[in-house]
């Protein structure tokens, strides 16, 4: 091997494009949109790596995956080697490569980025775990010896996963416990097939299989079975919640009861879990909205997801309506893009007041009305102000409501000495994870709520250790 290029020719290496799939071919079909990078691009693409002794891009990734280390593997040509590193910190590499912001994580502190654009962290990251599944030699990390304990997770999303890795690597007995009928959470049910096929979730669930992970399914805890009797009854010394934030949120204007409005829950939902892209082979419709408008309420990844589906169904014209200005979305910018090449119309500064409906319960358009930004709230966004006399009517064919979402209520429901705050979320310490309920530990998106798939992972990981010490020590 040559000796490795100094900084300043590093610097001259221009960043390498994704190859991605026409609008025009897109648009027509559910297929993935981007397609992954070739070897020889990624290599050229880790030489971009500066090999910074900071690695502020370790730190700025919530499991703390060792960026430099696996780049320098890529740029050496060791993809199986980079690969294995990924795994000792992220046991779901192919869909975090594919789904995480890593604009505002990793990429979002490299060096690189402060005079012109960052390392691919993320596309390296998918092109890898796709490299080591084609070769079909996935390598997985040792596993410490048995325990003798068990431990029960419930919920198979991001947060649940990777907790789960984490701990059977650590000698535990581990089991998933999924209230649907397949494993993956928001990964299988949220994330439209475009921008994170379901072969790829199943895939790296096989891998947690083949780790030792234990999943079963259609069990609904707080329903089926509750949190003392998995203490109890069924023998588990430790419990993880990590149920999401599955409760959709509504706007409270008149007209959401009708025909043709959803949530965007309900929404995607129907389309990647119960296969309705494929009506009438899968008998699981939705509101019919080809050849007719369809509108979709929000700005965030979700509503993003929701519109692009929209648009695949047969929309006639895709909206999305947003209150705010688009440098306030909270969607990611390469979303952003693929909707407005696929033919989205934004319309900004605008919120729906009202849904319009005919004499048989039919959405037949929204009511809408212009915004203009005015003090900073919360969230530290410029609030949205209604313009007085400014409303308009839009006619639809189908709307979804895509404004976040609360937690989901069910496991805390069955156990009263949980305790919740503000919106149904668990109380957890940030640390730890340990909730008020000993042996029980509450991570992801049920205790902060609606977040990244990568933060819900890195709250994961957090419980693992504490679990595990736990385990250990009955502290």
């Amino acid at each position: 091997m040559s000796d490795p290029l100094p900084a300043k020719e590093r610097m001259k290496i221009p960043r390498q494009p994704m190859p991605e799939r026409s609008p025009a071919e897109r648009t027509r079909n559910f297929l993935e949109v981007n397609l992954g990078m070739e070897s020889a691009a990624a290599r050229r693409e880790a030489q971009r790596c500066l090999q910074c002794k900071s690695q502020h891009c370790c730190g700025g990734c919530p499991v703390g995956v060792k960026v430099r280390e696996f780049l320098e593997r890529i740029e050496r040509g060791d993809f199986l080697g980079a690969a294995a590193k990924m795994r000792e910190d992220n046991v779901l590499p192919a869909i975090t490569g594919r789904v995480c912001p890593q604009e505002d994580q990793c990429e979002g502190v490299c060096i690189l980025g402060k005079r012109g654009e960052p390392v691919a962290i993320g596309w390296l990251e998918r092109f890898i775990a796709d490299y080591e599944r084609q070769a079909g030699q996935v390598g997985l990390p040792p596993r410490a010896p048995h325990t003798g304990k068990k431990v029960a997770i419930v919920g198979s999303g991001p947060a649940g996963l990777s907790a789960a890795g984490d701990l059977v690597q650590l000698g535990h007995d581990v089991v998933v416990l999924e209230a649907l009928h397949e494993i993956g959470g928001v990964l299988v049910y949220g994330i439209p097939e475009f921008r994170l096929p379901k072969s790829i979730v199943r895939e790296e669930i096989d891998n947690l299989r083949r780790m030792g992970v234990q999943f079963r399914t259609n069990v609904v805890v707080g329903r089926t079975i509750t949190i003392d009797e998995l203490l109890d009854e069924e023998g588990f010394h430790a419990v993880f919640i990590a149920t999401g934030a599955g409760l959709p949120t509504f706007l409270h204007i008149p007209g959401e009861n009708l025909c043709g409005v959803y949530s965007a829950n309900e929404f995607l939902t129907r389309v990647n879990l119960m296969k309705s892209y494929r009506f009438p082979d899968y008998d699981q419709p939705v509101y019919d909205c080809r050849g007719r408008q369809a509108a979709v309420i929000g700005g965030g990844n979700t509503a993003l997801d929701a519109v692009r589906t929209a648009v695949r169904l047969g929309a006639q014209k895709a909206f999305l309506v947003y209150r705010r200005s688009e440098s306030e979305m909270p969607a990611r910018a390469e979303e952003i893009k693929h909707a407005r090449q696929e033919g989205v119309e934004f319309m900004m500064l605008t919120a729906p007041v009202e849904f319009l409906g005919d004499e048989r319960g039919r959405l037949t358009g929204a009511r809408l009305q212009r915004t203009e930004l005015g003090a900073p709230d919360a969230s530290g966004r410029r609030r949205p102000v209604p313009v007085p006399g400014s409303e308009f009517d839009l006619p639809l064919g189908m709307a979804v409501i895509a404004v976040g979402n609360r937690g989901n209520p069910l496991v805390q429901s069955a156990t009263p000495d949980l305790r919740t705050h503000r919106g149904g979320y668990i109380e957890a310490d940030p640390e730890t994870l340990r909730t008020s309920k000993r042996g029980v530990f509450a991570g992801g998106d049920i205790v902060t709520g609606g977040a990244t798939v990568i933060q819900a992972m890195g709250a994961g990981r957090r419980a693992a250790r504490s679990i595990d010490r736990f385990l250990r020590t009955g502290e």
